[in-house]
């Protein structure tokens, strides 16, 4: 159990754990949510590959190999996170349905058109979905994190800790597909 030492040094609070002093920087949440959300996306972490770094250096034949016939490839998972990363900000935002540049929900065939360039313009709305949802985490207060979007079972904080599990799990998704192609 950790127990403050109630001594706050230069944004520092000192932590008890028994016979050890853990030292913890204090930051609020917002800043540690944030901080999940680009670890699990492109930052360097402990987990290992992130989601940027599992579609790193792919060809072409790589991103469309399905396992089977009725199970998706990495280009079609990458689009999902896209889809869900724009979920996520819609909900936090309010912002209404029919945003999102594709039509369609959850998982999207792929690839339409199998081509290196169709391929970057998806990896690009990925890394856009991103931004804005980071820049929307970035927007909210600390009281926001205690409510509900609009219909959802959830809180805000929930949800965002939630996308940001999705993308280290879908990661690992990719990462096992690789794998299967050897």
């Amino acid at each position: 159990m950790l127990i403050e030492d109630s001594k706050m040094k230069y944004g520092m609070v000192v932590w008890k754990n028994h016979e050890r002093k853990i030292l913890l920087k204090k930051y609020d949440s917002i800043t540690v949510l944030v901080q999940q959300l680009e670890e699990a996306y492109h930052k360097k972490s402990w987990h290992g590959t992130n989601l940027r770094g599992s579609i790193r250096g792919l060809s072409l034949e790589q991103i469309c190999w399905r396992p089977s016939s009725k199970r998706h490839n990495i280009w079609e998972v990458v689009v999902h996170c896209a889809y869900w990363k724009y979920i996520v900000r819609r909900r936090l935002t309010g912002e209404k349905h029919g945003s999102f540049p594709l039509k369609g929900s959850n998982f999207f065939i792929r690839p339409i058109d199998k081509s290196e360039s169709a391929w970057k313009k998806d990896v690009w709305l990925l890394d856009e979905m991103h931004y804005f949802l980071v820049e929307a985490v970035k927007k909210l207060s600390l009281s926001d994190l205690n409510k509900n979007p609009k219909k959802s079972k959830f809180t805000n904080l929930q949800t965002i800790s939630g996308i940001a599990m999705h993308d280290v799990y879908h990661a690992g998704q990719i990462q096992l597909l690789k794998r299967l192609q050897k």
